[in-house]
């Protein structure tokens, strides 16, 4: 599953315990020093040579922490620090959610070290989103008034559990169960508690990404590799759990397509500008969410080479309709082994999803349960602990599984 995070780093001050708080020298916390200009790798077309498999080595927040509000960068006592606290994890005693969940957590918030900047956001000076327009404050009060509905006739909203924060408890199921989502479900941290077709689950459930802007997960980051022909470019991301997906940049100077056509990555059409590559990115498809922008969502996308093994990232967001003002994110790639990473771009999510068709079928067995009274009202239970339910249990079918072909190899042996 491919879930938004503005970064792991908050989430390892939660885990932790303890917030890192140290006294600041707005002298030390600096932006790196420029490194001297290297020659940038040309193709032998006379292109600036961005070939390679890239990934963000570093663990930024995609947001800046309350207590940096005003540092741009961390000093280097800070960035030692966070990289103790998060190393600390591995050793750390199991929670009850490791335990019952999918996830060792502190394996994938170990891994990386923390970066330079604050956040990954630059522009406002404050490293934050813009605040949302009343227009999207409205559409996505929508979406959760509507989520809420669903689930007020559940134990989580009897028990005030956070997920129903906002919402009351009435034994009686909301009618609007049988409504249409006021927009398509796009979210991943937003799953109605309904699941009649596959369109209801999010898109993760489903082996779908939200595509661009791509800044990967607290779950390992994300990986693109980029292919250059003459008057062509592609770019083949690795994201979350093996939800591969292609991106081909048309560079021979065309407009973009007409509005009518909307595509889930979007239409991206680039050319270079000296030695970085720009990509203008428009046409989105409605059924995409990327913090609460659809189809109007435009992006200007800069590539630089900065050296033999690293890769500059910016990319500027903007959306009239969901935002005050545009807003722009940096990062720096690291190139990756060729070898290492061979096979990684074949997307395999889907060929191991075995949870959603399990769950699917959960949901069906409860609704003829209860049509047969056998079993409670299913608009009475929350469907995304069904939704757990059924992975825990299809986990351990598929470990007994495992075991009883061990036995069988054994007996062999």
């Amino acid at each position: 599953m491919r879930e938004r995070f503005s970064g792991s780093m908050i989430v390892v001050a939660l885990v932790t315990g303890a917030a890192v708080s140290m006294s600041v020298d707005p002298t030390a916390a600096q932006a790196p020093s420029a490194a001297a200009p290297v020659p940038v790798p040309q193709t032998p077309w006379g292109e600036p040579d961005l070939q390679g498999i890239w990934t963000d080595e570093f663990d930024t927040p995609l947001q800046r922490p309350a207590r940096y509000a005003n540092q741009e960068f961390f000093t280097a006592a800070q960035r030692e620090e966070l990289d103790k606290a998060r190393s600390a994890l591995l050793g750390r005693r199991a929670t009850d959610r490791d335990l019952a969940g999918a996830y060792n957590l502190a394996v994938f918030l170990s891994t990386k070290r923390t970066g330079a900047r604050t956040s990954r956001i630059a522009d406002p000076p404050d490293g934050r989103i813009p605040p949302l327009t009343p227009a999207a404050q409205q559409a996505a009060a929508a979406d959760r008034a509507f989520r809420l509905a669903l689930l007020q006739a559940t134990e989580t909203c009897q028990a005030k559990a956070v997920q129903c924060r906002g919402g009351t408890y009435d034994p009686m199921p909301s009618p609007r169960r049988e409504e249409a989502s006021p927009r398509y479900n796009a979210s991943n941290f937003g799953r109605i508690n309904r699941y009649d077709s596959p369109e209801d689950g999010a898109l993760a459930d489903r082996c779908l990404t939200h595509g661009l802007p791509e800044f990967g997960t607290a779950f390992g980051g994300s990986f693109r590799r980029i292919v250059q022909t003459p008057g062509g470019l592609s770019m083949f991301y690795a994201v979350g759990q093996g939800e591969g997906w292609q991106r081909n940049i048309v560079m021979n100077g065309s407009p973009h397509l007409p509005a009518s056509i909307r595509q889930w990555y979007g239409d991206s059409r680039g050319h270079f500008e000296g030695n970085t590559l720009v990509i203008d990115v428009t046409n989105f498809s409605p059924k995409t969410d990327f913090q609460g922008s659809r189809e109007n969502l435009h992006l200007v996308e800069r590539w630089t080479r900065t050296g033999p093994s690293t890769l500059a990232y910016e990319v500027t967001i903007e959306d009239p309709v969901v935002w005050t003002r545009a807003w722009t994110v940096k990062q720096e790639f690291t190139r990756q082994s060729e070898r290492e990473n061979r096979i990684y771009y074949e997307p395999r999510c889907v060929e191991g999803n075995y949870a959603f068709p399990s769950m699917m079928l959960a949901a069906r067995q409860a609704d003829r349960a209860f049509s047969e009274g056998r079993g409670p009202d299913p608009a009475t239970k929350d469907n995304v602990a069904l939704w757990w339910t059924s992975i825990l249990q299809l986990s351990g079918i598929r470990r007994l599984k495992d075991q009883i072909a061990g036995m069988r190899f054994a007996r062999k042996n």
